[in-house]
């Protein structure tokens, strides 16, 4: 007999809400995803990189609850989320600048054996990385260190990745590059949330949009139609925002 489908999704946000001392940023902020690729879109200051930092346990929720296939994982430490299955490409990607390649990814590589990301996997994604896999962080170019980034996360072996601006100053082949990756992890099962300022790289990623206004998902869109509507670019992203985000 065929096991009934799980119709429980597998990231669930209900009423969160975080901020910094007595500023609240995020308000009663509410989504949910299943195996698939969402982006979040915004003007600059409404809250995206606070939500990825709340998502990941790095400031802690003031209300609200952040549930992975149905564990509760609100107030919980950064290392006890990695370890329930959410991993992180932050903004600033936050290499190690005198540490190799190799050190960096030998650093998640212990618990990794018969698991589907190896760093032998991550070389094979990122051929680029195995030829300058003696070279420090800080002697990487931002494409390299973007892929260092992604491939350190995905050595967490996640049921979720959350990349915050992962198209931030990088040249259009390396955002193809990208792009590809976030693909091929939906395929195999692997959700992925992206926090963009590109819109037309958001969309290349993950054609289910969500804005955030000010702490809020204010609306959501598939990513053909906030292409496609110059009035919604401008009414969310801002005057002169749209033609930065379409670059």
């Amino acid at each position: 007999m065929t096991p009934p489908v799980s119709t429980e999704p597998l990231l669930e946000v209900r009423g969160l809400r975080a901020g910094y001392g007595a500023s609240l940023v995020l308000e009663d902020l509410d989504f949910s995803m299943g195996a698939e690729a969402v982006g979040i879109v915004g003007r600059n200051g409404m809250g995206k990189t606070t939500l990825c930092d709340t998502l990941v346990g790095f400031l802690p929720p003031t209300g609200g609850e952040i549930r992975l296939r149905g564990q509760r994982l609100d107030g919980r430490t950064p290392e006890k989320i990695a370890g329930a299955g959410i991993a992180y490409v932050p903004q600033g990607r936050r290499l190690f600048p005198s540490l190799t390649v190799d050190e960096h990814l030998a650093m998640l590589a212990r618990r990794t054996r018969a698991k589907r990301w190896t760093p032998a996997a991550v070389y094979e994604l990122f051929p680029r990385l195995a030829e300058r896999r003696k070279h420090g962080g800080a002697a990487l170019s931002g494409g390299e260190q973007q892929m260092l980034a992604v491939g350190r996360a995905l050595l967490l072996n996640a049921h979720l990745i959350v990349m915050d601006e992962p198209s931030e100053g990088l040249a259009p082949t390396i955002v193809d590059v990208l792009v590809d990756v976030v693909h091929r992890l939906v395929d195999e099962g692997v959700a992925v949330l992206v926090v963009e300022q590109n819109l037309r790289a958001a969309v290349r990623m993950a054609q289910r949009q969500l804005v955030m206004v000010s702490g809020r998902l204010e609306a959501e869109f598939s990513g053909a139609e906030l292409l496609d509507r110059p009035d919604l670019q401008s009414r969310y992203l801002g005057v002169g925002g749209a033609d930065r985000a379409l670059r």
